[in-house]
């Protein structure tokens, strides 16, 4: 619950969907479950890129008993233009006090974690990381392959761009402070999120940390055992775009 006196911030939920037909509506259900038990004023901000499933029909069908506002790629465009497109469509109908939420629209991230991961923006935290490096993370139903080389991935950002409170570097599940991504977005414009695919988080958070940003982490239970759609992650075209930008941004490029 938050602090009694002050009302709470609004919480602007940011979902890119790319044929998420099977899991939305089931996603958006828990969201406003979630949010009605912690007294949390909230809306869900889809874009949808360019599916081709049914996805646009079941989110304006869902969505009109909801406060949501749909966004629509009219082709598949890819993660890093979508989270940006919700990014700035949240930052634009958001204060600065309030909270911006990115989640996966798969259903692998539960939207109970958003009250505390609000609750530590109201403290001070401009940042806030559901992380699978945390004490208490659990990740479920990922291969070993997979989880070896998102770990190799969080060692190589800490190496290179050390981050007080920063152990993830690519989870998707973030609260961002209002102040912060309006910030960003005037201070690099579209350029703030430019990294393809999966890469896009790595890149927004390392945008944010040159803004003088604070970060904390909550622990993630990651459940891919409950993911509905298949999988959109390519493996070595994400391990190749994360790493080049790693590389990029370490030469000042």
């Amino acid at each position: 619950k938050m602090n009694e006196t002050s009302s709470p911030p609004n919480v602007f939920v940011v979902l890119p969907a790319y044929n998420e037909r099977a899991g939305i509506g089931a996603l958006l259900d828990g969201l406003a479950e979630a949010m009605q038990e912690a007294g949390l004023p909230y809306r869900a901000v889809v874009v949808d890129d360019g599916s081709t499933d049914g996805t646009w029909e079941v989110l304006t069908e869902r969505t009109r008993q909801m406060p949501a506002e749909l966004h629509r790629h009219v082709t598949n465009l890819g993660l890093g233009l979508t989270i940006r497109d919700g990014l700035l469509a949240a930052s634009q109908i958001a204060g600065e006090k309030d909270v911006l939420v990115t989640m996966d629209a798969d259903g692998t991230h539960s939207p109970r974690l958003i009250p505390s991961m609000v609750e530590l923006i109201s403290r001070g935290y401009d940042v806030v990381i559901a992380s699978r490096y945390r004490r208490g993370a659990g990740v479920t139903g990922v291969a070993l392959h997979r989880q070896v080389l998102s770990l190799g991935a969080s060692w190589l950002f800490r190496a290179f761009f050390p981050t007080a409170g920063v152990r993830d570097y690519t989870s998707g599940y973030r609260a961002y402070r209002g102040a912060v991504v309006k910030k960003a977005f005037s201070t690099f414009g579209d350029r703030f999120v430019e990294a393809e695919g999966f890469a896009c988080m790595a890149d927004i958070l390392l945008k944010v940390r040159r803004l003088g940003a604070s970060f904390t982490e909550v622990p993630l239970e990651l459940r891919y055992d409950l993911k509905r759609g298949s999988s959109k992650m390519r493996l070595v075209r994400t391990v190749g775009q994360t790493l080049s930008l790693l590389v990029r941004r370490r030469l000042g490029f």
